[in-house]
């Protein structure tokens, strides 16, 4: 399984901080492309980080991996 943490407006379509998928081995594309036809939210200009450390489309993720999904985010 791998784990996922969602922020900001990703949270909110998903509507939960945290997800865990049933993967073995997946590219970053593949799982962020999924999750993003999934849940309906717009997978550009996301950010991913693979346990901490941020990763191409091309990366693979295993099972164990945790997974964030970060979004462009503002401050004031």
């Amino acid at each position: 399984m791998i784990h996922i943490k969602c922020f900001a407006h990703v949270k909110e379509k998903i509507g939960s901080d945290e997800i865990t998928v049933n993967y073995q081995k997946v590219t970053v594309g593949a799982l962020l492309q999924e999750l993003a036809e999934r849940y309906q939210f717009s997978k550009e200009q996301i950010m991913v980080a693979v346990n901490e450390e941020y990763a191409y489309p091309e990366n693979v993720v295993h099972a164990g991996d945790t997974v964030a999904l970060i979004p462009p985010v503002s401050g004031g």
